[in-house]
């Protein structure tokens, strides 16, 4: 007879990509090139120094 192990997730990282894209699309849904460029340049990620 097989056992089968079951681990409970911490952190569900699928989900949280998702709701992340979810949110973004939100806020960009209605931007034009201009608003969309500065919406980046302001979210971008930046190496810390």
């Amino acid at each position: 007879m097989k056992t089968k192990e079951h681990t409970v997730k911490q952190f569900d990282t699928v989900k949280t990509f998702r709701k992340i894209k979810t949110k973004i699309s939100e806020e960009i849904k209605d931007m034009n090139l201009e608003q969309l460029q500065k919406y980046f340049e302001e979210h971008r990620l930046r190496p810390k120094a």
